[in-house]
């Protein structure tokens, strides 16, 4: 019965938010939360307790990176493909924008995900420490080949670089620790008064993750505050809502609390379903707590060991609609000119506005000898919301691959995470 139980949490912590009506974006906000990772992008994105990509450990609940025995290197890549219209339909007088409507001419992007671990066994230690080079959030919209426009851009691109270390405590009870240092890049979105300009910020992780059964794993980790101050990032000229001059951006990455459930139990162990749920803390995040609302993220998966040696994955992830309503005419420290439209119009530049999204994935292991393929796919579903006299219109897929490489003592065992 106490088996029983846990399947049907994990059944209704993934499924619980099915009856929502609208569709939403491939980010959650901005971030990405392993939705690209080799083997967790199958699954839609879930990881926290049972990750099946090291990249994903690396990424989110330290905790798991002792899931992963001998040295262990993994290189993966996405590529995403929005599309993404907005349609204004009122002027917006001060910073020379006229109602026009566009398709964005932002390509799709590249998402590249490096990671390797290396676990301290031979030293008689139950440690994993581990180190990736990921690829945290990015967005685009480019509207300047479109004159009324008045060159109305936002591009943004977050990599980190991560240092980890997972720590057996018992049999059943794992915690760790990761630092980050993230390096990001901000163009736009205050139409044709700035360039692109880099910051880098610190940022923390904690995780804990406890095997309540032997097979049925409970994770939780939590993530800290990103912030970052894009120097000058802005350009005014004077004589019109300011003294003129260039203008520093406050553009801060939330915190992140999530909790993630696993089971395996069922079909000899060879059925792996996991839910995870992350909350993003966006009213405590300079610049995002003008746009979003604090955000719920639900994402459900299942692996499927088809052979010894062939996982098939699906995935669906769900999140609440985090864009808020007008109550203020700053962003990040700027002062916008039009005011509460003017903040409206920036909001349709970050529309995270899509709610629903599937994924499906295929894992091979021992393609050679201690390399293993993971091939991933996923989409969400068009979505429209209105922000003012801003109208923005989502949607998007993704495909991406990873390869793994397993050297050394016990890499090529599989433990019940597997």
């Amino acid at each position: 019965m106490r088996r029983l139980a846990v399947l049907v949490v994990v059944a209704v912590v993934g499924c619980g938010a099915v009856f929502a009506s609208q569709a939403r974006a491939q980010t959650f906000g901005i971030e990405l939360h392993n939705s690209l990772m080799p083997a967790s992008g199958g699954m839609a994105g879930v990881s926290i307790s049972r990750p099946q990509d090291l990249q994903s450990a690396l990424n989110a609940n330290p905790a798991t990176l002792t899931q992963f025995r001998g040295t262990q290197f993994g290189f993966g890549a996405g590529w995403a493909e929005p599309t993404y219209n907005i349609n204004q339909l009122a002027p917006l007088p001060l910073v020379g924008v006229t109602p026009y409507r566009a398709k964005s001419g932002t390509p799709g992007s590249s998402t590249p995900n490096i990671g390797v671990t290396q676990d301290l066994s031979a030293l008689g230690l139950p440690v994993t420490i581990g180190m990736g080079l990921l690829t945290n959030a990015g967005l685009g919209v480019d509207f300047r080949g479109v004159p009324q426009s008045n060159g109305t851009s936002a591009q943004y691109v977050a990599l980190d670089i991560t240092n980890g270390v997972g720590v057996d405590l018992t049999d059943r009870l794992s915690m760790g620790a990761s630092v980050t240092i993230g390096n990001s890049y901000l163009d736009g979105p205050f139409t044709d008064t700035g360039g692109m300009v880099p910051d880098y910020a610190l940022r923390s992780a904690l995780g804990v993750n406890y095997f309540v059964f032997e097979r049925t794993s409970l994770g939780f980790y939590w993530q800290t505050r990103k912030d970052f101050t894009f120097q000058d990032a802005a350009v005014f000229p004077g004589g019109v809502f300011l003294p003129g001059g260039a203008v520093d951006v406050k553009f801060d990455h939330p915190q992140n609390f999530g909790l993630g459930l696993a089971d395996n139990s069922l079909l000899d162990g060879r059925l792996l379903l996991a839910s995870d749920v992350v909350y993003k803390a966006y009213s405590d995040a300079d610049f995002f707590r003008a746009v979003y609302v604090d955000q719920w993220v639900f994402q459900t998966g299942l692996q499927y060991a088809l052979t010894p040696r062939m996982r098939l994955r699906l995935g669906y992830a769900y999140n609440t609609n985090p864009m808020r309503g007008p109550v203020t005419s700053s962003i990040g420290g700027v002062t916008l000119p039009d005011g509460v439209p003017g903040l409206r119009y920036v909001q349709g530049q970050f529309a995270a506005i899509c709610q629903n999204r599937i994924t499906a994935g295929v894992g091979m292991r021992d393609v050679l000898p201690g390399l293993d393929l993971d091939v991933f796919g996923g989409g969400m579903f068009q979505e429209t919301d209105q922000f003012a006299s801003t109208f923005a219109t989502v949607e998007s897929y993704w495909v991406g691959a990873g390869i793994t490489w397993r050297f050394g003592r016990g890499a090529c065992e599989y433990g019940p995470w597997r």
